[in-house]
């Protein structure tokens, strides 16, 4: 293998820093710990890399994927993969490491959030892209399609187009407008770590914004040995994925939805299953149509209507605490 020269040039390749840094922590390890030994280590130049640890984890798969026996990995009950060099294989307890996970995975299922306390977090984050949002109660909709969990979307969204000058408001008119406003769906999971959770999230996903412009899955964790399968599933179906932080302005678009055209047949339909819905596109109705002394009375009902979301950092701590949310540190300012 070859090292860093020393005129500080790095000459080693990734995967034979992979390879070193496995060699250096003689255990089982997950792609963050291999990522930071190459780093500290300096083994590699991550410059140009955008996601450096992301790529990590790809190439820690492809060993596994082209049958390379250098290289093994096990799985524990979260979901997360630790990777190790076959060389060293009669030295790990491997049978108490993957005790050990099914332990923290229970501890951490035990003192864990629900689904829907997230939804608060994402509406933070979509206030701060200045998009409306509204959750949909499955549990409201009325006759045979309450149970259809694959009909409704989690939560809506819309962001208006808005123009201040009295010329471009005129103009505005003459437009389409279905121009002048984009409604984007969102289907929120607590966490996608196989590719059985993921396979089933996205194509639920895939139906509940069939209707909508864009459409969204959203996760607060996201195994990253998913993300191949994530980036090939967005190009052939167009659903995009956020990953949702606990401080929701540090949360991310990993790959964007593709703008697709209103089914308003299904939005009908939805109007007569759903009252949280039907309200939610009336009120997009009236801002679009109300004349200008009425606007702000028809926007300030509209705000109230739809999800609340915090207003400052504290709250957020606060919020996070109480539900049993990790938390990440909030350095935003308001």
């Amino acid at each position: 293998m070859k090292f860093l020269s020393k005129k500080g040039i790095y000459t080693m390749t990734i995967k034979e820093a992979i390879l070193k840094s496995l060699q250096d922590l003689k255990q089982a390890s997950s792609h963050w710990d291999v990522y930071n030994n190459i780093k500290k280590k300096q083994y590699y130049d991550f410059k140009q890399a955008k996601t450096p640890e992301a790529t990590i984890s790809a190439l820690l798969g492809d060993f596994i994927r082209s049958n390379d026996t250098r290289v093994k990995r096990i799985r524990g009950e979260s979901g997360t993969y630790l990777y190790y060099l076959s060389q060293y294989e009669s030295d790990l307890n491997l049978e108490n490491i993957q005790i050990s996970e099914r332990k923290n995975y229970n501890t951490k299922k035990k003192n864990s959030f629900q689904e829907r306390d997230l939804h608060k977090l994402l509406s933070s984050y979509l206030k701060n892209q200045n998009i409306y949002s509204k959750t949909i109660f499955h549990e409201k909709s009325n006759g045979r399609e309450k149970n259809q969990k694959w009909i409704h979307p989690d939560m809506l969204g819309i962001k208006f187009l808005n123009l201040s000058s009295k010329t471009n408001q005129n103009f505005l008119k003459l437009l389409n407008k279905t121009d002048t406003f984009k409604i984007t769906s969102y289907e929120l999971k607590k966490e996608i770590n196989t590719d059985y959770e993921l396979k089933e999230s996205y194509f639920q996903a895939v139906s509940n914004s069939s209707w909508a412009n864009y459409g969204y899955l959203v996760a607060f964790e996201i195994s990253d040995n998913l993300l191949d399968e994530i980036e090939r599933l967005n190009q052939s179906f167009g659903i995009g994925v956020i990953e949702l932080n606990s401080n929701p302005y540090k949360s991310k678009i990993l790959y964007p939805s593709k703008l697709k055209e209103l089914d308003f047949k299904t939005i009908d339909k939805l109007c007569k299953i759903n009252k949280d819905f039907e309200n939610f596109i009336e009120y997009t109705e009236k801002i679009l149509s109300v004349e200008d002394r009425f606007y702000n009375s028809v926007e300030k009902e509209f705000k109230q209507f739809c999800d609340k979301y915090f207003e400052n950092d504290s709250d957020i701590e606060k919020y996070c605490k109480e539900k049993h949310i990790p938390l990440e540190n909030l350095d935003r300012t308001f």
